[in-house]
């Protein structure tokens, strides 16, 4: 899964993008940026929307490029 369509699925979790914008705090363009693929999810996002969605949309699939397992250790 790309990071837009896990952004998307995440999106589609919480409800629609407005709802996963409200719940984050950020403007409903930047949610709509992150699943269309025009804007990186920043790393402290991906956590926030992996906690949101429970898990069902991960970190790591939100944003693939950060090390996560370095961070983990």
């Amino acid at each position: 899964m790309t990071p837009p369509e896990a952004a998307s699925k995440a999106a589609k979790l919480i409800g629609s993008q407005a709802a996963l914008a409200r719940l984050l705090r950020v403007r409903p363009p930047t949610v709509s940026q992150w699943c269309n693929g025009e804007r990186p999810i920043p790393a402290p996002r991906a956590v926030q929307i992996e906690t949101f969605t429970n898990g069902e949309v991960s970190r790591v699939e939100l944003c693939p490029s950060f090390p996560w397992a370095v961070v983990a250790n």
